[in-house]
């Protein structure tokens, strides 16, 4: 069960890229309902359970962050979105570093539910249409009505929702299961099919008044794509932002995996260092392969496979020289997974992002190398 559940965790995000509506939500509901799976089905220990369950939330938000640039084509919203997700990461990096809650309300996960709420627009509609203010008031609902309370009750108040359901609701026991709890209080059945019924009824109500669609519905990013009709290369390839970002993201993303991670012990400017390198390393070898014509393999598992071998040998190097001053202790399968995150975010962004090296392989190439002309 406990692999099952983490592979899920895993695999599910990967899909965010070409349907990030169903997937988001997909990893949403697994993220909400993992630890209850646990509780029921295994007699594992759970006291780092918030320790693995922050890391993979901060494992498939930056996905879906990489998703953005692959699929969205307005850059307000993209600008809107990044900010979010950046100021997120410096919330949770602080957090890391200094153990106070509050940050995690201060710099609250707004970026996820706004991306949500836009994705559905997209499947029917070009998302192009929204205006900024509606934009920024959407993001504003969201930060204020959603998010801010829900980061209260999660990591200030460190309430579990489950708990406090079965216990105020239900009046039973946390540790008891779901038909203990409907079968003490039935009402609570009839309660939420009457919810159900609510929300279908005006669902029904809000539909025939919405704007009239662009295109029929769909959930591929991909036929939104050709849809919209906008080349994904419209935008300026500028390779030295790209490369910027590349190690801002995965040091941030990475290091904050580093610090939460309960079986290694690192400071987090030890942890920044060893992973700009390994990014500059992956920039090198890339721009190796450039003017050497040999682009490496085309399917994605195959570019993860071979960037996470890179990542290895790179950190591994690196390591040597910061570890001793920086950190300590990490097994082999602690070594893998950082490494596949920083090849996954190097790999992803390459692919994904119209700034990335695989899409505009020849511009990088000439920015790490001034003497190679651009084709």
């Amino acid at each position: 069960m406990f692999v099952l559940v983490i592979g899920a965790r895993l695999v599910v995000p990967l899909l965010i890229g070409r349907f990030p509506l169903p997937a988001i939500i997909a990893s949403l509901v697994i993220d909400g309902v993992d630890k209850s799976i646990f509780q029921a089905f295994t007699d594992l220990d759970l006291s780092n359970y918030q320790s693995y369950d922050k890391a993979l939330d901060v494992y498939y938000l930056t996905i879906t962050y990489l998703a953005v640039l692959r699929n969205w084509r307005d850059r307000f919203s993209v600008g809107v979105v990044a900010a979010l997700w950046y100021y997120r990461l410096v919330g949770v990096l602080a957090f890391e570093v200094t153990g106070a809650r509050w940050l995690l309300m201060a710099f609250p996960n707004t970026f996820e539910y706004v991306v949500i709420a836009i994705e559905a627009v997209r499947t029917r509609w070009d998302a192009r249409r929204l205006s900024r203010s509606v934009v920024l008031w959407l993001t504003a609902v969201v930060w204020v009505a959603i998010k801010l309370p829900q980061e209260w009750w999660i990591h200030v108040a460190q309430l579990d929702f489950t708990d406090e359901f079965k216990a105020r609701v239900l009046g039973v026991d946390p540790d008891d299961g779901w038909a203990a709890g409907f079968g003490n209080r039935p009402w609570v059945v009839l309660a939420l099919v009457v919810l159900v019924v609510a929300l279908v009824l005006l669902a029904r109500w809000a539909w025939p008044r919405l704007p009239r669609p662009d295109w029929p519905f769909t959930l591929d990013a991909d036929v939104v794509a050709a849809r919209e009709d906008v080349p994904t290369t419209t935008r300026e390839a500028t390779p030295t932002w790209a490369l910027a970002e590349k190690v801002v993201l995965a040091g941030l993303v990475t290091t904050v995996l580093v610090l939460s991670y309960p079986r290694v012990e690192a400071r987090w400017w030890a942890a920044w260092l060893v992973v700009a390198g390994t990014v500059l390393v992956h920039a090198a070898v890339q721009a190796w392969r450039v003017r050497s014509g040999r682009r490496g393999p085309d399917w994605l598992g195959g570019q993860l496979a071979l960037n996470t071998a890179i990542s290895m040998v790179a950190m591994s190097a690196l390591v040597a020289l910061v570890w001793g001053v920086g950190a300590t202790g990490a097994s082999l399968a602690d070594a893998i997974l950082i490494a596949y995150v920083v090849a996954l975010i190097t790999t992803l962004y390459d692919r994904w992002s119209p700034r990335g090296a695989t899409r505009n392989q020849e511009s990088i190439s000439s920015a790490m190398n001034p003497s190679v002309a651009t084709v």
